[in-house]
């Protein structure tokens, strides 16, 4: 299978996104020359392998890799999961770099899915004011989101990703390969990002998703190289315009985030996989469109359709477990909400939206009663 490339152009921060099968082979060949094209000078350093222990053969791959091309290189190992995305392990990290003695050619190589992903980048922002790092995902949901457009961060107990940074990698090594392990569902959960850039952006994307329903849930090789490509590439093409998300272009991108992120946090991080969350945000997202006269209902059931032929949940699990004060509440603190009052990315025809101010609360309520909340 060729490799694709995606090239993020950002002037001095631009990078290159490689997709393509067995990748990590050569990944101390690759992140070394990023690092001298960026750089200059030698193209072998020091690096530091951030993983967890659910890809533990995938960081070996990358750390053989690194080793074989004359790296330094080191290993950190977090827990698997939401609760490392906290200071407590940002810190520790540190202290590891500090013995190691890291300086601002030390390369930080996140190689897990996007809690590894946002940890590592947080760390690698952060460290010295930011050194260098670069992005291998292992999961469908880090290639197609939280690997591409510099976004980095930590959770709050409050809220998800509240504290964090933009800082773009050196470049992004999706190793299509590695998701021939993942287990079904955080692979299900991925494919609920793909399904929103056919909503967010492109039409004909979400009539092939449709078409290739049945090869993504097999994993095609091919469907799953294009699927993944183009995801990037229309995320790309959003960061490329909107790095900082200060013209509110970028925030397209949170489509069914507000209100899978406030399911995430009140059903207990892990509880529903962030994947799962967007796809049930993006039918109540669509819902919402659909009370404010922006679309028909036509638009939402294509959704829940597609949605549900790829095994995702288009409705709370529990409804029970949450109130919908509970649920506005959270909302109100989303990245997008302005002096207490909510915003949304709504749709109003396949493949565009709009960010949407002073939406009537009311409103939100009748969609999260309908769903089944009190």
């Amino acid at each position: 299978m060729s490799t694709t490339r995606v090239h993020v152009d950002l002037g001095p921060r631009s990078y290159d996104i490689l997709v393509g099968s067995d990748l990590l082979a050569n990944a101390g060949g690759q992140i070394g020359e990023w690092l001298q094209a960026r750089l200059g000078g030698s193209n072998a350093d020091a690096a530091c392998v951030i993983t967890d222990r659910n890809v533990a053969p995938l960081a070996a791959k990358v750390l053989d890799s690194l080793r074989q091309h004359g790296w330094k290189a080191r290993e950190i190992t977090i827990e698997p999961g939401e609760p490392s995305k906290r200071l407590e392990v940002i810190s520790s990290a540190y202290d590891q770099l500090v013995d190691m003695q890291a300086d601002r050619r030390t390369v930080v190589i996140a190689v897990g899915g996007g809690v590894v992903g946002d940890a590592a980048g947080f760390v690698a922002a952060t460290f010295a004011r930011g050194i260098p790092f670069v992005q291998v995902p292992t999961t469908l949901l880090a290639d197609v989101d939280s690997s591409v457009g510099g976004k980095v961060g930590i959770n709050h107990p409050k809220a998800k990703n509240l504290i964090g940074a933009f800082h773009q990698p050196l470049g992004v090594l999706i190793d299509t390969s590695a998701l021939e392990t993942l287990p079904d569902r955080e692979y299900r959960a991925g494919l609920a990002e793909v399904v929103k850039y056919g909503v967010i952006l492109d039409a004909e994307f979400f009539d092939f998703l449709e078409r290739e329903q049945a090869a993504l849930n097999e994993r095609d090789p091919a469907a799953l190289l294009h699927a993944i490509s183009h995801s990037c590439r229309l995320k790309a093409d959003v960061v490329e315009q909107d790095e900082y998300e200060r013209t509110g272009l970028r925030a397209v991108l949170n489509y069914g985030h507000t209100f899978g992120h406030a399911f995430e946090a009140l059903t207990g991080y892990g509880e529903l996989l962030h994947g799962e969350g967007v796809s049930i945000g993006m039918v109540y997202a669509s819902k919402l469109a659909e009370r404010m006269g922006r679309v028909d209902n036509e638009l939402t059931q294509r959704q829940v359709n597609l949605l549900t032929a790829l095994h995702l949940p288009v409705a709370l699990p529990s409804p029970a477990n949450l109130t919908i004060e509970s649920v506005l509440d959270r909302m109100r603190l989303d990245k997008k909400t302005i002096g207490g009052k909510l915003r949304f990315v709504l749709p109003t025809r396949m493949g565009h939206v709009e960010l949407v101010s002073n939406v009537d609360e009311s409103l939100v309520r009748e969609v999260l009663r309908d769903g089944g909340l009190s």
